[in-house]
This record gives C-alpha cells, structure tokens and sequence, in this order.
C-alpha cells in the first residue's frame, strides 16, 4: 500500500508538470529555405483603363457640380449616362442667350426698315435735285439772245445745280456705306448671340457623361477632399471622374520607404493576397520602379517610392479599388535552420532560447543572423525539430519569486 501510495502521488506531480508544460506554445526549427521579404499593403489597379473626365467647359458657366452619378463600382454599358452636372447655369445662359437673338433679329429688322425709308427720301431728293439741274441746263441753253447779265446768272445757277447734284450723289454714296456697316455689325452681334447659344447648348450636351465602353465603374478620388467623389462635390475641367478598367490584366500599386527601396527591382517575385478575400494568393511581378520619391499622401512629409507589380493571373475576386497585402520576395537563403521571431530572446550579452529537453526547459544560446517579418536564421546553438517556446515557460516561477522577495 505505501508503494502504491507513493507510485500516486508521483504520477500526480509528472500529470501537473506534464499539464503545464503542455501550455507553453511552442515552435519546432525548421531547415530549408528562407525569405527575406518585404511586406507592404497596396491597391490593386487596371494596367490599361478608360478615363472618363469632367468636361472642358467655358468660365462662364461657372464651377461642374455633379447632381448624379453611378455607384462606385457598379457595372455599365456602351452609352449609360454615368455623371450629370448641374446645368442650370448653362440653361440660364440658353434662355437668355435665345432672347437676345430674336431682340437682335428684331433690331435688324427695324435698323433695314429704317435705311430704306431715308434712302428712298436721299433719292426723291436726288430725283428732285436732278431735275433742278436740268431746268438749269435748259435755261442757260437757251439764254444765248439775254443779256450778258442776265447769261452770267443762268451760268452760275446751273453751275450750282452740278454741284448739289453731285452732293446728292455723294450724299446717297456715304449713306450706302454708312448704313452698309450699320448691318454688318448687327449681324455681327446676331452672329456672336447665335454662336453664344450654340455653344451653351454644346456644353449642355457635355454636362451629360457616358460610358465610352462597358466595364465596371470605378469612382477617382476627389483631390480636395481626400475621399471619392460623390454627388454635391465640385470639379474641374478635365479631371477624371471615372476610371473604366481592362479587368484582363491588374497591377498592385505599393509605396515602399526609403530604407527599403534598394532592395526592390524589376522582376522580384510577389504573392499577393486581398484583404477581402484573406485565404487565396496570387503570383505577381515586379514590373516598375519610381526613380523619383513622393509624399506619402497630401499632408504628410515622409517620402515614398511608387512601385507597380503585375498579378499573373485573373480571377472574378480581384478588382480594382481592392485592398492587397504584398509579400515581395526580396532575396533567399537555400539549406538554413530559422524559428519564429518570437521564439528568439535577448539580452546586451547574448541571445537565446528556451529549449524544450524530456526533463523541462532550460535556457540555449544561439547565434543569429538574418531576419525576415516572422522568421530569424540559427547560425548554431539548435538542431532540426528541436522544439523552442515560444514564451518565456518560467515567467509564473519568476514572478512569484520577485513578489516573495519584495
């Protein structure tokens, strides 16, 4: 009985070390080959796409405010209206632009009206100023047998008649000018209200944005805002509104950090994983580099490198707007041993882990060397499928003797 009793209380002891043991997570080292990666989130984007852009409108009218618009993302065909914009400025313009033509057309009227009649009253007076000349004529034709006196008047009347008929002729001459220039500036101003309207009713019919082709409809940001654009907003002549996307062939846009930007180059192998859709992966490329850094975004000042990676294959999943997280496959390491980060602890003088041994855990130096996100090299101090904690498995030990101690 009292070597049954003490076989009890042994198994009692190894199941409650065994218990806690057990608890402890734990990571067992791996030997093949290790990435170094990059990891950077980004949106995807149609290599190729249509711009559908606001309007090249006249000052005159005013700023575009859109009054309708698709939903972001919704489907469209070869002609659907997409973007309508508030025309009642242009209508105005339109109206008053139609009033002016018939009150100019009616000034026309009247000014042609009013010419004829002065011209038939510079011409009865042409007629009657011709006649008078001729009685002249006639007279100092026939003044051969008056006196000399008498001759010399009839000479200066009809030398006097000449020169009213040849100022009567001027007269109607300048008037055919002068009333010639009068019309053509009233057509002109006709013409100019014509072309006014003609041109209102042209940006009327703009103000009215179609599809171009069929695609799923994606909605630009609004650069003063910040956010996409919607229905009140305002926008500017010739900016994209509306992105219509080559859905066959899609592209990661990624912004990666001065630190990092030497490591990216063409061709690096990417896997690619949407935020929505967390449990399928794509194969990407690099394909594009910027030269050149930009701002992060409009307020702030860190500087960023755009880089484009080409997805390799398509799926119904992937569109554009979408949200990804990018592995970029910086560089690898074939035949070494690597653990979690996490498993890794340091101190100023060393690095090292806890070992798991049939007897518990004790504390193993290591060497390190490179690190990627999750995983970090063991130069030595491990062999293959050593099992290491991944947390401290004295930490309760520890903490019970810092409380006794105080």
């Amino acid at each position: 009985m009292k070597n049954l009793a003490y076989f009890l209380i042994f198994l009692l002891f190894w199941s409650c070390g065994n218990n806690n043991e057990s608890e402890i997570p734990l990571a067992e080292v791996r030997k093949g080959v290790f990435y170094l990666e990059i990891h950077e989130e980004g949106e995807i984007k149609a290599t190729t796409s249509t711009n559908i852009s606001s309007p090249n409108i006249s000052w005159r009218y005013g700023m575009l405010k859109i009054t309708q618009m698709v939903d972001d993302g919704s489907e469209v065909l070869a002609g659907d209206t997409v973007v309508v914009f508030d025309p009642s400025e242009v209508k105005k313009v339109i109206v008053d632009s139609e009033a002016s033509v018939e009150m100019k057309k009616a000034e026309l009227e009247k000014l042609t009206a009013e010419q004829e009649s002065s011209m038939e009253e510079l011409k009865a007076d042409l007629e009657v100023t011709r006649l008078s000349q001729q009685i002249s004529r006639i007279q100092f034709e026939s003044a051969n047998y008056e006196a000399e006196i008498k001759r010399k008047e009839i000479q200066l009347n009809l030398e006097k008649a000449n020169i009213a008929l040849e100022r009567a002729v001027e007269q109607i001459d300048n008037k055919k000018k002068i009333q010639f220039e009068e019309l053509k500036q009233k057509q002109l101003e006709i013409t100019q209200t014509k072309n006014q309207l003609s041109d209102a009713n042209e940006t009327l019919q703009k103000l009215y944005l179609v599809s171009p082709t069929p695609g799923i409809a994606i909605i630009n940001k609004n650069w003063s805002s910040g956010n996409k654009f919607q229905i009140g907003d305002q926008t500017w002549s010739g900016y994209p509104l509306i992105e219509l996307p080559d859905l066959s062939e899609l592209k990661a846009e990624v912004q990666i950090n001065e630190v990092d930007i030497s490591k990216i180059m063409k061709g690096l192998r990417v896997e690619i994983k949407p935020d929505a859709f967390s449990d399928s992966i794509y194969d990407a490329e690099v394909i594009a580099v910027a030269n050149l850094a930009v701002n992060k975004d409009r307020d702030s000042k860190i500087k960023v490198f755009p880089v484009d990676i080409l997805i390799k294959t398509t799926s119904e999943n992937l569109l554009p707007g979408l949200t990804v997280s990018c592995r970029i496959i910086v560089d690898q390491i074939d035949d070494v041993m690597y653990l979690p980060i996490e498993a890794v602890h340091s101190t100023p003088d060393n690095d090292f882990v806890y070992l798991q041994t049939k007897t518990g855990f004790i504390k193993q130096e290591v060497e390190l060397g490179q690190s990627n996100t999750d995983f970090i090299i063991i130069k030595t101090g491990l062999d293959v499928k050593n099992n290491v904690a991944l947390i401290n498995p004295f930490i309760e030990d520890e903490e019970q003797t810092a409380n006794s101690n105080n």
